[in-house]
């Protein structure tokens, strides 16, 4: 997986959680909390999703065929949108099962240091599982650009994935650190249970926003703005075509941006010539924009008597970020 693909991040998250879920299960087991069972199945969540982020990174890299004759790339996003899935389904909806459950059926909670002292060590794994997914997104993060924006608009899924699995980690190790010490401080089960519906509620809504996000790469995204403007501008630095007529981009996988144009060139220009154009206009295209890996641009005649728009106006369709 290439260093975008934050590996790393992936790694380290997938190592914390499979420490933490064991160390859940037994705090679990011992006082009988509903809040550390609810956080432990959001552990092995976490941990079964870290394999699947993994082994589409795997399977992304397969070569091209016939069947796939623009590669496999998109692999990536079909299991992160997978994951979204797991995380709704076996982390959001059982904890919201377990914590209605406890608010039906309560009952009193035993050895409360127990699962107070794994939910602190849980958190500084966490945090460190978190920085770790910082640091690898601040490689590829653009200079000023904000995390809401991040997440919305990267196209490799994995890091903004293991980001918000972090994140949402953390939270609910708070969340179940105010449901388990509410209950000893109160004597009350009813604050156990409704840190496992806290926790629930979070996952679910984490678990959405991933849905949504996932599917819009699933569906197929264009180039960001500034990426299309670099291309737009690479194709026009030179005077070999006479007009842009129009542009498509589309993400085949996050390394790889399709780029298909339509240029019009004057009607005096030999096929040699055009050829040679073309070729000087891909190179420009590779250097401004290093994912666009798969460029088709179709040479048309222009003849500017037959344009029914002024000279200035530029046909380019924007594609949708």
């Amino acid at each position: 997986m290439s260093a975008s693909g934050g590996g790393k991040a992936i790694l380290a998250a997938f190592l914390a959680n499979m420490g933490i879920a064991l160390a859940k299960f037994i705090a679990w087991f011992i006082s009988g909390s509903a809040s550390m069972l609810a956080e432990a199945i959001h552990s092995v969540a976490d941990s079964g999703n870290q394999l699947l982020l993994m082994l589409g990174g795997r399977r992304a890299k397969k070569r091209a065929d016939r069947e796939h004759p623009f590669g496999y790339g998109r692999e990536r996003y079909v299991y992160a949108f997978v994951v979204s899935i797991i995380l709704f389904s076996v982390g959001g909806l059982f904890s919201i099962y377990e914590g209605v459950d406890k608010l039906t059926h309560p009952h009193e909670l035993t050895n409360y240091w127990i699962p107070i002292a794994v939910l602190l060590i849980a958190i500084g794994l966490e945090s460190y599982s978190l920085r770790t997914a910082i640091r690898e997104s601040n490689l590829v993060r653009a200079r000023g650009q904000s995390w809401v924006s991040f997440v919305r608009h990267a196209k490799a899924p994995e890091l903004p994935v293991v980001l918000l699995e972090d994140i949402a980690a953390l939270t609910g190790l708070v969340f179940a650190l105010f449901g388990v010490g509410m209950t000893w401080l109160t004597g009350n089960p009813v604050f156990d249970a409704i840190g496992t519906l806290m926790i629930g509620t979070l996952l679910i809504l984490v678990a959405i926003t991933l849905g949504i996000e996932t599917k819009s790469l699933l569906v197929g995204e264009g180039a960001t703005d500034a990426d299309h403007d670099r291309i737009v501008g690479a194709i026009t630095a030179g005077h070999e075509a006479e007009k842009l007529i129009h542009l498509k981009t589309l993400y085949l996988g996050p390394d790889e941006l399709l780029v298909a144009a339509k240029l019009g060139f004057a009607p005096d220009r030999t096929f040699a010539d055009v050829a040679v154009d073309i070729d000087r206009i891909e190179t420009r295209v590779r250097e401004a924009v290093p994912t666009a890996r798969v460029i088709y641009l179709e040479p048309d005649i222009y003849r500017p008597g037959d344009d029914p728009t002024p000279p200035t106006e530029e046909f380019v369709i924007r594609s949708a970020d």
